[in-house]
């Protein structure tokens, strides 16, 4: 067992994390008597309770009506500043070194702001969390699978319109079934032509098609969830005895499958942590890293994850290390600033720590 302040110390690398499912509850609490809306619950304690009742009790519908409590006290450019300044700060706090924060833009014009008006908030509060904090950060601009295309092609256009402000990719998020992503094609033709970035949350409620599609059809460089690619293989154990062309195509591209323990276990895309396909994956070499999804609704932290990683799989410090390296590789940043990431920072700090609490090179 690895001691908890130790995984703390540890540098990070976050790149699934939604904007809505990460505010503080005290927050909520504050934005919503600004606001005049309506919430469950007037103590921080309980508001947090309140949230993670559909992690607790596994059940998708409950864990899916929280998020319009969020995004009702998230309609103005002050209180999208706020929130995104202090996700860089809870970043900082866990010792994320980078990240990246995800938002779909289209929820948040109910009280007047365009998308436009809502992505210069996020990333005005990304930079000024940047700027006290010294973390730095990309922005995923998500569409959403039940709504039009044509928004789905508009919040595109609007990615590439800010690549050069922090929007580091164009996502596709929301209910799977019933929603493939093929729907959005002239998105993803959009984003391809202008040579950028795309992920796409597959294989988390639904199967292989969706993977299939989300990298197939649409191009993505990386996967939101990813956990039913395992319907793909045949196992024993921790051994991979035989696998089909599309987990053979994830493994060999490395395509990298952003995986969220506590949040796949809480809506059911896993039974348990014990029985999560993430460390098959890892052990068999798929590029897999650890993410929070929605801190506030899973009530975790990219520290609490790492922990439950090491365990319930006898993950090493060096384990740990490795799953960071791999989302640094991963992350949606250019090259150069990777690598100084990678080995000026992660490798640096992680040496350091094994060196401070007498790790040697190995665990």
């Amino acid at each position: 067992m690895i001691p908890h302040d130790i995984i703390k110390k540890l540098p990070k690398v976050e790149l699934h994390h939604h904007l809505d499912g990460g505010v503080r509850p005290q927050t909520v609490i504050e934005l919503a008597k600004k606001y005049n809306v309506e919430i469950p619950e007037q103590d921080p304690q309980a508001l947090q309770e309140w949230f993670e009742r559909g992690c607790v009790l596994k059940s998708l519908p409950l864990y899916l009506q929280t998020f319009s409590v969020t995004t009702a006290v998230m309609q103005t450019e002050e209180a999208l500043e706020r929130i995104a300044c202090e996700t860089v700060h809870d970043w900082k706090a866990e010792n994320i070194v980078y990240g990246e924060v995800r938002f779909a833009p289209i929820l948040h014009t109910e009280k007047g702001l365009s998308m436009d008006q809502a992505v210069q908030a996020v990333l005005a509060g990304l930079n000024r969390g940047k700027q006290e904090t010294g973390v730095c950060f990309g922005l995923i601009l998500c569409a959403m699978r039940n709504q039009s295309p044509e928004i789905s092609l508009e919040v595109a256009k609007l990615s590439v319109a800010f690549r050069d402000r922090g929007v580091v990719a164009f996502d596709l998020a929301g209910e799977e079934a019933g929603y493939p992503p093929e729907k959005h094609i002239e998105a993803f033709r959009y984003i391809r032509r202008k040579n950028f970035n795309i992920t796409i949350h597959a294989g988390e409620a639904f199967g292989l098609e969706s993977i299939w599609q989300a990298i197939q059809v649409c191009g993505a460089h990386r996967i939101g969830h990813g956990t039913r690619i395992v319907d793909d293989m045949s196992t024993e154990g921790l051994r991979i005895e035989k696998m089909g062309d599309l987990a053979h195509f994830v493994l060999d591209k490395r395509i990298p499958l952003e995986m969220c323990l506590s949040s796949n276990v809480g809506t059911g895309a896993a039974e348990s942590f014990a029985t999560h396909p993430f460390f098959l994956l890892f052990r068999n070499h798929f590029r897999v890293v650890l993410c929070t999804d929605n801190p506030l609704m899973s009530n975790t932290t990219l520290t609490k994850e790492m922990q439950i990683a090491a365990d319930n799989f006898g993950l090493s410090l060096k384990d740990l290390e490795k799953i960071s390296v791999n989302a640094m590789k991963s992350a949606f940043i250019h090259h150069e600033e990777k690598l100084r990431l990678i080995y000026e920072v992660i490798k640096k700090q992680s040496a350091d720590i094994r060196a401070q609490f007498g790790y040697s090179d190995w665990n």
